[in-house]
């Protein structure tokens, strides 16, 4: 199995500036939310009720020892905050609590606030990437430091009704940022599913397909392209060698580039918008599911961006982007075979729940 390279020192995570395009608008001040020109509608829209993750959070804190409850605690848009990397550097360890180091009743718990996040499908997926670890460390690569439970879960802030908090779980690969204000959850990114291996081919989880669809759905689209809009979607003949909207640049690269989608028909665009649901909509349970749904089609759909990179051959890198009025998606190959994909999900309104 490829040995999985590390990030170059050159794919830094600078700390954030504060973007000075951004501007608070009408009702979105009162909730701090911050809008993009053009992105006022997805301010009011998509903001769904945290009262029961505020309840399994507080659950969460409440059975850890002290020492662990300091390690899982961080200050409100602090830098640990506004550092989130799920990038692989210093033993694959994040900030926060591991679950590692959580006992079964505690690891309990954190999967309960888990499953106020995500839905049992989004739970699947998050431990087919964490399995995928331990597919690694078995395998030689990073023997010793990988594990399915180097995840760590992380509170910001003080929990309550009233004011600013937020919950992560992030680790290698994975990254999942919950901003909760005046008792709304009023943002859920950045979001990342990531994965290395993608298509386990050998051992007893042979067949795993961890991002299948998101790959396979993408690569659908490009194929079905006549070849003169495959050209204009295509904007790199090579695939960049990692995402582009790391932290500190969460907007950096929201410049709608590629071919829009009032230049696909009807069936192109249906795979363009499964495209955008599978990172944004599908991975939620219900109510928070809708809220989203809310937000991402308050922009304009037809003005929404498909951009390509490499050729669109099986197991071969390649790399693609979906740019919204409120949003960025991203998928990068980093190897030559389209084995390590790393992805995110961007609501470019509002970066991390701050103002900012």
């Amino acid at each position: 199995m490829r040995k999985e390279r590390t990030r170059p020192s050159s794919f830094t995570n600078p700390e954030p500036q504060a973007d000075r395009r951004s501007v608070v608008l009408g009702g979105a001040a009162a909730l701090g939310l911050a809008a993009l020109p053009g992105v006022a509608n997805a301010q009011n829209a998509g903001l769904a009720p945290a009262g029961e993750l505020l309840d399994r959070v507080k659950a969460f804190q409440a059975i850890l020892e002290p020492d662990k409850r300091k390690a899982a605690s961080f200050a409100w848009d602090g830098s640990e905050w506004r550092g989130w990397n799920y990038f692989g550097a210093s033993g694959y360890v994040k900030p926060g609590l591991r679950l590692e180091q959580m006992s079964k009743a505690q690891k309990d718990a954190a999967w309960n606030v888990l499953a106020a996040v995500w839905s049992p499908a989004g739970v699947t997926k998050a431990k087919n990437v964490m399995l995928l670890q331990d597919i690694l460390a078995a395998s030689g690569n990073g023997a010793g430091e990988r594990s399915s439970e180097r995840f760590s879960f992380s509170v910001f802030g003080a929990p309550a009704e009233t004011g600013a908090w937020g919950f992560r779980c992030e680790g290698h690969h994975l990254t999942q940022s919950v901003a909760v204000r005046e008792n709304r959850i009023v943002s859920v990114t950045p979001a990342s599913f990531s994965a290395s291996p993608n298509r386990v081919k050998s051992g007893p989880h042979t067949g795993l397909n961890t991002l299948k669809e998101e790959e396979g759905t993408a690569r659908r689209l490009m194929a079905d392209l006549a070849p003169k809009l495959q050209s204009r979607a295509r904007i790199g003949e090579s695939t960049p060698y990692n995402i582009l909207s790391y932290a500190g640049r969460e907007r950096s690269n929201s410049k709608k580039v590629g071919l829009p989608a009032s230049e696909l028909s009807s069936a192109q665009r249906d795979l363009l918008w499964k495209t955008v649901e599978l990172f944004s909509i599908d991975h939620f349970p219900a109510q928070l599911s809708d809220a989203q749904r809310a937000r991402i089609q308050s922009g304009d759909r037809q003005a929404v961006h498909f951009a390509w990179y490499g050729p669109n051959t099986p197991e071969k890198a390649f790399g693609y982007r979906v740019i919204g009025d409120g949003f960025v998606i991203e998928m990068a190959s980093v190897d030559p075979d389209a084995q390590h994909l790393h992805t995110v999900y961007h609501d470019l309104s509002n970066v991390l729940g701050r103002s900012a």
